[in-house]
This record gives structure tokens, C-alpha cells and sequence, in this order.
């Protein structure tokens, strides 16, 4: 089993029916189930995520956003840090409604 990388964080925070999520570090293959599970802690029904400290973001990554824009239809807001939204735009996901246009 892969290791999480240390200098990897995802911590959320519960308010009302929304989770926030603050992720830092590298999200990829190794972490990427721990963001989602972070993300999707019960009785919440929408999630914002604050990837505005992200380094790394590979296509676990990106294949976890699209669950949680599954999970959460409608009600899912991501903050992407330069390198994450350059990611988004290449796979073609960067216009996506769930991905925010400002830097929260």
C-alpha cells in the first residue's frame, strides 16, 4: 500500500450541512482517498474544497474531484491553486461550475 506523503493535509471542518476542506501538499494516487474521505464525512450535503495550498495534482486527483462533483450535484465549490487550475484547464475541467473563478 502507498504511503501519504508527509508533507500532505487534508483537514475538514464541519458547519451546518457543509463540509470545508483545507488540503495542502500533493494530492495524488497515495492521497487522493484521504481527500475524498475528508470531503465526505456523514450528514453533510454540499463541500467546499480549498486546494489554494496544493503543489501536485495528477489524475487520481482529478478522478476524485469528479466524484465528489458527483457526490455533491450542485453543491460542491473547489478553490484551485495556480498549478491545480492549469491542471483543470489542460483535462478540459477548468470551466467546470464547481470550480471557482476568484481565489475565495
Amino acid at each position: 500500500m502507498d504511503q501519504e506523503d508527509p508533507g500532505f493535509s487534508a483537514v475538514g471542518e464541519v458547519a451546518g450541512d457543509r463540509v470545508t476542506v483545507r488540503v495542502s501538499g500533493e494530492v495524488d494516487m497515495a492521497t487522493a482517498d484521504a481527500m475524498f474521505r475528508a470531503a465526505t464525512p456523514g450528514r453533510v450535503r454540499a463541500a467546499t474544497l480549498d486546494l489554494r495550498a496544493v503543489t501536485f495534482f495528477d489524475s487520481a486527483a482529478i478522478h476524485t474531484l469528479v466524484r465528489l462533483a458527483d457526490h455533491y450535484p450542485g453543491a460542491l465549490k473547489v478553490f484551485p491553486s495556480d498549478r491545480v487550475r492549469r491542471v483543470l484547464d489542460i483535462s478540459g475541467l477548468g470551466h467546470q461550475p464547481w470550480v471557482s473563478a476568484d481565489q475565495g
